[in-house]
């Protein structure tokens, strides 16, 4: 009697298992595991060291910009960063050109 318990908690526990596994399987990556993958594609054919330096390298680059549109905060750090070390009225009419046009 108690190995046929035993059997059908199995069962259960099994079952429950891989009830969850699609569920899991289905859920959207992180960034990071997409740029894991990435990095795992791009490495095929490389070995030992090689390999291992190369993934060092791709995953510790900063991710790629959004395609998407650019934002007024990206463009006003952006422009920021271009104005440097001008100050007073070059500095002004520089982030006026650079914030309306976007360079």
């Amino acid at each position: 009697m108690k190995k046929m318990i035993a059997v059908c908690f199995a069962a259960l526990v099994s079952t429950a298992a891989f009830a969850a596994a699609p569920e899991a399987a289905s859920a959207p990556k992180t960034a990071q595991q997409t740029k894991m993958a990435t990095c795992n594609a791009d490495a095929a054919g490389k070995k030992g060291d090689e390999r291992k330096a190369f993934m060092k390298e791709c995953l510790s680059n900063k991710p790629a910009a959004p395609a998407g549109p650019v934002t007024q905060q990206s463009k006003m750090k952006t422009c920021n960063a271009d104005a440097g070390a001008m100050k007073g009225d070059e500095r002004k009419a520089f982030m006026k050109k650079c914030l309306s046009s976007g360079k």
